[in-house]
């Protein structure tokens, strides 16, 4: 979290809440919770990471899920994948052994479809609400509490948590039932994707041409061509800088869930399929960790 928070919080009555998963994302979420005055016990199976985020924004850790979320009225979770989504909420220490009936799970981790419509399925018949809810803004979003928030499942259980997660949201928006807030996200993810691809190809063409591409990113942007991933990682392409943002294996993970979604519900995706192999091509180069804007690595 910046050290001046720009985060400006609708007042709300004070919630107890637990926070699942301190990683880039979820550590500065967890922390406008926080600050907007909620009661907030966080869980990372790295003990070291809730120390630190105890030590930032006071607040309380817990050793396992199961113990995060007793007594909370909402639990909010942001963690890798699938697997990770299960290992946090099944079980004799998950999270959902530990919730009090009535309490509502809100997940803003990119996961399959699949998966939301299960627990949901699992929460339901402990008469806890499951709200699938992922996430666009990356992380310099989270950090400034202005995330994009796509949600599937019960209407009334979305508009008893939106007050709540307004405090790291720009928009909060219910898309359908269960399942549907991921079908959103993977909506986000391929469009993207063809973006990324887009650009990468035109600044590469540009400077092969002999352009300044700083000039010409300028005059476009002011066009047709804009688009948020030239306004915010033109620039940053073009000086061949990439060490920040989304990940690619992040990337990788979310196409993944895609193209499968795609198989099951008979979608083409052609050029998705393509940019998510060019994507294996910038991790073969070392990039695995570089933003998604690294695509244009391939054209040098």
């Amino acid at each position: 979290m910046p050290s001046t928070n720009p985060k400006t919080y609708e007042p709300t009555p004070s919630r107890q809440v637990a926070f699942l998963g301190l990683g880039v994302m979820g550590f500065p979420m967890a922390g406008h919770l926080a600050l907007a005055g909620h009661g907030v016990t966080v869980y990372n199976r790295n003990p070291e990471k809730r120390a630190a985020w105890c030590q930032e924004f006071g607040g309380a850790a817990a050793a396992s899920p199961r113990e995060a979320v007793a007594g909370a009225d909402f639990v909010f979770c942001c963690v890798g994948n699938d697997d990770d989504l299960r290992s946090v909420v099944l079980g004799e220490q998950g999270a959902l052994a530990g919730m009090k009936p009535g309490a509502i799970f809100v997940d803003h981790t990119t996961a399959s479809a699949d998966v939301a419509r299960e627990l949901s399925a699992e929460a339901a018949r402990r008469k806890i609400q499951f709200v699938d809810a992922p996430v666009s803004g990356g992380q310099a979003g989270a950090q400034n509490g202005m995330l994009t928030v796509m949600c599937g499942g019960d209407a009334a259980a979305f508009e008893a948590a939106k007050p709540v997660a307004m405090c790291f949201s720009r928009a909060f928006t219910l898309m359908g039932g269960s399942g549907a807030g991921q079908l959103t996200k993977m909506v986000n993810q391929i469009a993207i994707a063809g973006l990324v691809q887009g650009l990468s190809e035109a600044i590469s063409f540009g400077q092969k041409a002999g352009l300044d591409m700083g000039q010409v990113l300028d005059v476009i942007g002011k066009g047709a061509a804009q688009s948020w991933q030239m306004d915010n990682r033109g620039k940053t392409m073009v000086a061949d800088q990439f060490e920040f943002g989304f990940a690619v294996d992040w990337m990788r993970k979310d196409l993944g869930l895609v193209l499968d979604e795609a198989k099951r519900n008979g979608a083409r995706l052609p050029v998705t399929a393509l940019v998510d192999q060019f994507y294996a091509d910038v991790q073969a180069l070392g990039g695995s960790r570089w933003d998604t804007s690294s695509l244009i690595r391939r054209l040098k």
